[in-house]
């Protein structure tokens, strides 16, 4: 059992939505406890790319001396080959010890830059995009908000998820959301299960696509992701999903500007919607939409097989 959660301003507007997507994920701290992930969207600079990187797992931190030269080491090197490739880089932040935010500007091949770095022992690329920043870590929703000083972040969407580990290991690569990689700016959370992963998987391996984790969650932002890059609309490419993905699941997905909602046609994994004329805000429970409204809304379930999308 794992929580999802997903809001968005709509007409360009801009809120906190680091503390609301915080609240959120919060309220539904008992359908996973073991790791929370924010997918939050800014308002891009023009030019500017945002690195999201970890060169360690938390549990890796507390293993001795040598950890932790090799976190400076493998900084080290993301940063030799950014500036190898031509990549200028602007601002950096320290996260925490293992993990680092990144702006700077790149006129070359993204994806090669992408794989070029990812190919030091230990690195691993969490997102890149001009709007998209993900965030994932081990413990509660106010844990990871308070380590990585996500409330504060200003932006038009976000989603998020809160993880109950029960098929893969509990780190940040098993955490959720997930980007689609290589493309700029499309993340997704997930609450299910898919029956035909490896089917999918396989077909889009075949095709260039790559993976770094065995979680059906990143199938779906890939499949997704490889949709758009063929010419589909989002909400095209969220309803044939619903025909291809066999399994029970809900998910959310974002881009740029779009948030989007599926249910699968049997409606097994629960999703609460709430709509107003200035905002939306969806949850696996309605507890976690009520946190951030102190009046009474109304509330109601999507249909199973039901695709919505709404821009910011």
């Amino acid at each position: 059992m794992c929580g999802i959660a997903g809001l968005i301003w709509k007409g360009g507007a801009s809120s906190d939505i680091g503390s609301e997507m915080t609240q959120m994920l919060q309220a539904l701290k008992h359908r996973g406890p073991d790791s929370t992930g924010f997918a939050l969207y800014g308002k891009p600079q023009e030019g500017v790319e945002v690195l999201r990187f970890k060169v360690a797992e938390q549990e890796e931190m507390a293993t001795g001396f040598d950890i932790h030269r090799q976190v400076i080491e493998r900084k080290a090197a993301v940063d030799a080959r950014l500036e190898e490739m031509g990549a200028k880089i602007t601002e950096k932040e320290d996260a925490t010890e293992y993990a680092f935010r990144y702006h700077f500007t790149f006129d070359g091949d993204l994806k090669r830059l992408i794989d070029y770095i990812e190919d030091i022992d230990g690195v691993e690329i969490l997102s890149v995009g001009k709007a998209l920043e993900l965030i994932k870590d081990l413990g509660d929703a106010a844990v990871v908000s308070k380590q990585y000083g996500i409330n504060g972040f200003i932006g038009t969407h976000a989603i998020g998820h809160t993880r109950m580990a029960t098929e893969s290991d509990v780190d940040i690569r098993s955490a959720h959301p997930y980007w689609a990689y290589p493309f700029n700016d499309v993340s997704v959370v997930h609450n299910g299960q898919l029956t035909n992963y490896w089917t999918y998987r396989r077909d889009l391996e075949r095709r260039g696509h790559r993976f770094v984790s065995n979680c059906d969650s990143e199938l779906i932002a890939v499949y997704i992701a490889d949709r758009i890059d063929q010419g589909d609309e989002l909400e095209a490419a969220m309803a044939r999903s619903i025909g291809e993905l066999d399994g029970v699941f809900t998910y959310l997905v974002a881009t740029s500007d779009q948030l989007g909602m599926a249910k699968d046609v049997m409606g097994a994994k629960p999703m609460v919607l709430y709509e107003s004329d200035e905002f939306v805000g969806l949850a696996s429970e309605e507890v976690a939409i009520r946190s951030i409204f102190p009046r009474e809304i109304d509330t109601w379930d999507p249909y199973q097989g039901e695709v919505m999308v709404w821009a910011a």
